[in-house]
């Protein structure tokens, strides 16, 4: 019986994630017109490290520095490419592993997967450099952790629950 119990509490927990997941998917693609995927780099980066709000938000932040340095990264790119050809792209990526892998050295903000989750989505967006795809991909990432967040909180109240019943 306990056995049959904890399978269906673990379904229940299943179903409740999908559906928030599905929610979120749903928001983002027919409310605010952003990339799904780009919701599901925001849930991926809030387990990165610590599963609670606090470590969730500072994931978001390093998802946002690393879109932020995908961005310079494109425009550097497009500068240095009429000077340097295609030995520019070598440069960029050298300098911004250089700058990335520094990163990790700060105090609080130091996650080195939000940083390359948010390098990574800005050039799968294939979007040009810009505060439009910023605010996209921001935007998109955001929704991404705040549904994780929520379907953290949603497990955790439904073990509660079944440890009190």
């Amino acid at each position: 019986m306990a056995h049959d119990a904890g399978v269906a509490r673990e379904f229940k927990i299943t179903l409740g994630e999908s559906v928030i997941a599905t929610c979120a998917a749903t928001i983002s693609a027919l409310v605010l017109e952003v990339p799904v995927w780009a919701m599901f780099v925001g849930w991926i980066s809030y387990f990165t490290r610590g599963v609670n709000l606090r470590q969730g938000l500072v994931n978001l932040v390093c998802v946002f520095i690393g879109l932020g340095l995908g961005i310079a990264a494109g425009a550097a790119t497009h500068a240095l490419t009429p000077h340097l050809g295609p030995v520019a792209l070598t440069a960029v990526v050298f300098a911004m592993s250089l700058v990335v892998l520094s990163l990790r050295h700060l105090p609080v903000f130091n996650n080195l997967l939000g940083f390359f989750l948010g390098l990574v989505a800005f050039f799968a967006s294939h979007q040009p450099p810009s505060w439009v795809a910023f605010a996209d991909l921001a935007m998109a990432a955001a929704v991404g952790t705040t549904a994780a967040w929520i379907a953290v909180l949603l497990q955790r109240r439904a073990l509660r629950a079944d440890a009190r019943a």
